[in-house]
Order: C-alpha cells, then structure tokens, then sequence
C-alpha cells in the first residue's frame, strides 16, 4: 500500500507550525547510502527533527560525509544521529571508525583520563562524518548477572565509578560538539529481558534502584544534553507503564526530582517491548504525552514512522495530546539542534588518539593475572550470534590471534552442534599436539557455550579458558568485550606479544 502524502500538512485546524513542532518530535531511519528516500524527504520538509543511520547506511567514509551534507542540505537544522558506543556495536566500521574497546574495559582499567581519550576519538570521527548526535554513552549499572543485553556496554556495578567515567565521557564528547545520550533512564542493568524482544520489569525497591538513579544523576550534573529512556517497567516507580511511556518516570522523576531540562528521547519504538503491546504509533503517542520530547523509529521502513507521525497529528486535531505538550518538546529540540546540528568544518577538526581505544583493551586484559604464552594455539570461540538491532559485527579471536600469530589455527562455533560428541571430537583431533584455548562468550546466558567446554576441558585439562564477556568463574583470562581491539588484546597475551 502506497502513503499519499499531503501537499501541506494532514486535516482541518491544525496550524503548519503546530504540524512542523509534531515532525520535530520525530527521529526516523531509514534505507540507502547515497541517497534520501522521496517520503524522508517530504519529512524532512515538514520539520523531521533527526535521523539515525545505522550500518545499512554505511559504506565508506566519503560516503557518509556525502550522504550527511545531502541530508543537511533538505533541512540545515536536521539533527544526524547514531549509536556510537564503541565495543562490538560498530556501525562505522566501514567509515573507519577508531576502535575503542567498550564500557566495561573502560572501567575495569578505570582510567578517566583515557577514556575521555577514546570518547574523544569516537566523537572526532563523528565529526568528520557530519554525524553530530551521538547516542552514547550507556549510563545503566551491570547489576544482574543474567542481564541479556547490558552487560559489557556498562562501565560497572559501582555507582562511583559509572558516575565519574560518564562524566569524563559525556564533557571529552562535547568539548567536540558532538550531542551524547546517558541512557537507558532510569536503569536497564537489572532486567533478565532483553526489550527487543519482550517487555522488560525490574522488580527492585525504590531504595534498591537509588544507585542507578545516581548515576543518571551525575549526567544530567555535567551537562548531557539528551537522556534515552528504557522500556522497562519499574514496579515501584510505576506498576502500570514502561518508562517509555510513564508520565511519573519521565516528568516526575527525570524532570522535577532529577533536574533535566534537555531532550528526553525514546529509545526506538519497534522493539517489541512496545510494538507488541501498544503498537508503535500508540508508543508514539503515549510517549510524547507522558513528556519524552523526540521518539526514535529506527526500521528502514518509513510506512511506520508515518502510521506513528499520524498518530501524533491525530491525538493533536482530536486533544487527547495537548498542543503546549507537543510544543515544549519542540522548543527542546531546536535548542539543541541550535547547539548542535552544524557540523564542523573537516579542516577544522583536530586529531584523535586513535591508539587510545587499543590501550585501553590492553591495559583491561593485562591489568590482571595472565596466563603462560600459548603460541601456536588452537582456538575454539564460542559466541552468540550477532544481535540484529546492534548491528554488531561478529567478529572473532580466531582471526585476531592469527593476525599476531601466523600459526594459530582455531574453530568458531556460533551455535549448539547438533552432534556434540562429533564436534568435540573433530576439534581434539584437530588441536592435537597444540596449546588448546577455549574462549566463550557469557557461558551463563548461552549453557550450550558451557556444555560444550566442559567436554572440551574434560577431554584437554590443560586448555587455557578465555572468557570474551563478562568475566565468569574459572576463567585464565577475560577481555571484557568482544569489539575487535578487545579481542586483538586477547590475542596478544595468548601469543606472548
């Protein structure tokens, strides 16, 4: 079915600088590298307030630089957005992004300075791309060890800690004019779901979700210009909506107790946590009502992020969302495009240290006691395969530790074999003679990893254990991440470098 759009602005009694605030609201995805799609143009026209790219939006550095001034050129003051955490979620790989090894690396070396040094990096890059809106840095505290999805993108547990790197985070990113993003408010660290697949609860006390809170507290005390909620229902902030869409998190909480005055942007309304029970333009709605100022729409397909802008124009015409709403969000949003939507000029950006993110990852691997050298080891990497909405890149210590080390040989197993026994056996056979090293990648979320290296460690008591997320029990050594220089970090210590 093909979207008719209106020459001007959709039905009777509705102002175009009313329909042009309610497009401000908006933050959509959308399909191609060289060129805008007619719908996001017509958007765009109407006052979109951003975009977001992703991977699919990525070729080459050239390329996107090309595609962000073609987007700026439809609408000067159009905020160009990405996740930019750093870790494995790697959009910009392709535009050469600088590697920078993810939060918990970050923290385990706990080194404020550098990692100030790599957010700069990050944002330097961003800036050479046009790209001025990052959403980064992930502000959540790793509490629950069956977190699906937090996990190695939190510096840590400890809400010191958290505070004092998004601190170094959040002002090395600005000092670049680069907009980041303290999310996933008020705390996605203490969920057993991940909300792209399912509504997450966290069933803490109000006294137990303090410390997340605090962290929060401490962005929005250096100056973060935009706060990401989280989908996730908070039983004791408010039994009956996730964040998202809750008027006592967004406003009460964020706003009045917590001081916030900046943009309070969603995170994107397809994840199932909101698609499956409310819908995406009733998310849309809902979320604006309850005081988010911009919802993100990040899938390819613009037929959703106009089924959600009709539902913002339709709850404006019929007053179930009140005009002064819709226009305070849009307030909000323009000031930060004032601040923010200008790209610098590329031969006015400094340099990075684009080294910085590699010496973090190694300082977080040899931080800690290592084991003997294995050279010529045989590698079995056990991981989960990409997550889809991350975009991450899949890449693996295999092809690290033979990029340091010729000899190395190795297997890469992404899923349960269907014969375990077979498997096992053809990699024994294979290591023979060889330095075994069985690396897995939380052995706790997936227990495939785990079964299948108890096998291998029964069979081969003397294999090295690698553990490439989260450190677990029993591990010789940990990385702390699976982006590429966490893994080069890894596979420098087994080759003795």
């Amino acid at each position: 079915m093909t979207h008719t759009e209106p020459a001007e602005y959709d039905g009777p009694g509705l102002p175009v600088d009313l329909d042009e605030a309610a497009h401000r609201c908006l933050v959509a995805g959308f399909d191609g590298t060289t060129s805008v799609p007619h719908t996001l143009k017509r958007l765009i026209d109407r006052g979109l307030g951003g975009v977001i790219l992703f991977t699919r939006n990525v070729r080459d550095a050239a390329q996107v630089r090309g595609l962000t001034d073609e987007l700026r050129s439809l609408r000067p003051d159009l905020l160009v957005g990405i996740d930019n955490e750093g870790g494995g979620i790697g959009h910009l790989v392709s535009a050469g992004a600088p590697g920078v090894p993810g939060n918990f690396a970050l923290g385990v070396v706990d080194d404020t300075e550098l990692t100030a040094r790599c957010a700069d990096a990050l944002a330097g890059h961003l800036a050479s791309l046009g790209i001025t809106a990052s959403y980064a840095p992930v502000a959540d505290l790793q509490h629950h060890p069956d977190n699906p999805i937090v996990r190695t993108r939190s510096f840590g547990a400890d809400t010191g800690l958290v505070a004092r790197h998004l601190r170094a985070w959040i002002t090395a990113t600005e000092a670049r004019g680069i907009a980041s993003c303290a999310k996933h408010f008020p705390g996605h660290g203490g969920t057993v779901t991940d909300s792209h697949h399912d509504m997450a609860v966290d069933p803490r006390s109000y006294d137990e979700l303090l410390p997340d809170l605090e962290a929060f507290r401490a962005a929005v005390a250096v100056g973060v210009p935009m706060v990401m909620s989280a989908h996730v229902v908070f039983p004791a902030l408010d039994p009956n909506r996730p964040a998202t869409l809750s008027r006592r998190i967004l406003r009460d909480l964020l706003r009045h107790q917590l001081g916030f005055d900046g943009v309070l942007v969603s995170d994107a309304l397809e994840m199932k946590a909101i698609a499956d029970r409310y819908g995406e333009a009733a998310g849309a709605r809902i979320a604006l009502a309850a005081g988010a100022d911009q919802v993100i729409v990040a899938v390819p397909n613009l037929e959703t992020t106009l089924a959600c802008r009709d539902a913002v124009l339709g709850a404006l015409r019929s007053g179930i969302l009140p005009e002064e709403r819709v226009r305070e969000a849009a307030e909000r949003v323009r000031r930060l495009a004032e601040r923010y939507a200008t790209p610098a000029d590329p031969g006015d950006i400094a340099g990075w240290d684009a080294g910085a993110g590699m010496e973090a990852a190694r300082r977080a691997v040899r931080g800690r006691p290592a084991p003997r050298p294995v050279p010529g080891a045989h590698v079995v990497d056990l991981f989960p395969p990409p997550h889809p909405a991350l975009n991450w890149g899949g890449e693996d210590l295999l092809t690290e530790l033979r990029a340091v080390d010729p000899a190395a040989t190795g297997t890469a197993v992404t899923e349960e074999p269907a014969d375990r026994a077979a498997c096992v056996a053809g990699i024994l056979r294979r290591a023979d003679g060889s330095p075994l090293v069985v690396a897995t990648s939380d052995a706790g979320l997936y227990p495939w990893q785990a079964r299948l290296r108890d096998v291998l460690l029964a069979g081969r008591p003397d294999a090295v254990r690698v553990s490439t997320g989260l450190p677990e029990d029993g591990d010789d050594v940990c990385s702390y991440g699976r982006g590429r220089v966490n893994l080069r970090a890894m596979a420098e210590v087994l080759a003795g470098r």
